[in-house]
């Protein structure tokens, strides 16, 4: 027991790091891709600011499903360069 416990802390560790820091940021540039996205009206980017917080928690959340925080850290460093990518390559358009 103890054996399994002594593993598993470093894993929550880095799973929730991960989760937290690269959960925020992608949350941002998914929010920044939905303003881009959304046809234009008067609570646009209102919207965009109150999807982040429930975006960024269920990224966290699924942060703790990987095997390990390796994992976690990875995907969701790819998850990020996609959005990110996407988010640089869309017009901008009007913000509201």
């Amino acid at each position: 027991m103890a054996a399994i416990n002594k593993a598993a802390k470093p894993q929550w560790l880095s799973r929730t790091l991960a989760g937290t820091c690269l959960g925020f940021t992608l949350a941002l540039a998914l929010s920044g891709v939905f303003v881009r996205l959304a046809p234009d009206a008067a609570g646009k980017v209102q919207m965009a600011m109150w999807l982040m917080p429930p975006v960024w928690l269920a990224v966290a959340s699924l942060a703790f499903l990987f095997r390990d925080g390796w994992r976690a850290s990875a995907w969701l460093a790819a998850a990020n360069v996609a959005a990110w990518g996407l988010l640089f390559l869309l017009p901008p358009g009007s913000s509201g």
